[in-house]
């Protein structure tokens, strides 16, 4: 699974209105690219909350208006953002801002078999999102071992999916709550059982599972 922007409207639905049952797709080659810098995806996910400028991404993001504008094009190539209506800033100039069309979210792990620097950049964008909000801002949290077949595996994503799903679908219904950020990460362990294939108990004096699966 790769990058799952948010649930926000697409380019031309209106603000408030249910959006269309969706099913996964792979990603083109272009939603491939845009996906795979950590900075291209902390964009998409401020303008799935609300619509902002090149400058105002610039500003959020610390870096300068002319590296930022490099990723919008490319996000904007891909069609994974779009320009939202011209406004009138504080200023009194018209401000060109961006949003994102929630199309990520439908991707079919586009950055599986993308390399190793492609499949970091979602790592890294929440890495860097949290590093900005601070530990205070973490609202739940659990960590968890899974002996899993592959089959096992692809449906515990299959069914978390599911659940994330009709959360998006209805996004459209909670816009005026405080929005929130996470992110669903299933990965292999480096100490793993030869014969089986699986993590290895732990020893003595190691912490393993908590009594309800997640180790605290």
């Amino acid at each position: 699974m790769g990058e799952r922007a948010g649930a926000q409207g697409t380019g031309t639905r209106a603000q408030g209105e249910a959006p269309p049952a969706r099913r996964r797709r792979p990603a083109t080659v272009k939603e491939v690219k845009a996906l795979s810098h950590p900075l291209r995806i902390r964009i998409l996910r401020l303008c799935a909350v609300r619509e902002l400028t090149n400058r105002e991404l610039a500003d959020r993001l610390d870096t300068t208006p002319g590296t930022v504008l490099y990723h919008v094009r490319q996000l904007v190539d891909s069609g994974l953002l779009v320009p939202a209506p011209v406004r009138t800033g504080a200023s009194g100039a018209l401000e060109k801002p961006y949003r994102a069309t929630g199309e990520s979210w439908w991707l079919d792990g586009p950055l599986i078999g993308a390399g190793d620097e492609a499949a970091d950049a979602p790592v890294e964008a929440l890495r860097r999102e949290l590093e900005e909000v601070g530990p205070d801002s973490v609202r739940d949290y659990a960590r968890f071992v899974l002996h899993l077949s592959d089959e096992d595996r692809d449906e515990l994503g299959r069914r978390i999916l599911a659940v994330l799903d009709e959360y998006v679908l209805t996004e459209h219904e909670r816009r005026g709550r405080p929005a929130y950020g996470g992110a669903f990460l299933l990965h292999a362990l480096a100490d793993r059982d030869p014969a089986g294939g699986g993590a290895t108990a732990p020893r003595d004096g190691e912490a393993g599972p908590g009594p309800d699966g997640a180790g605290r």
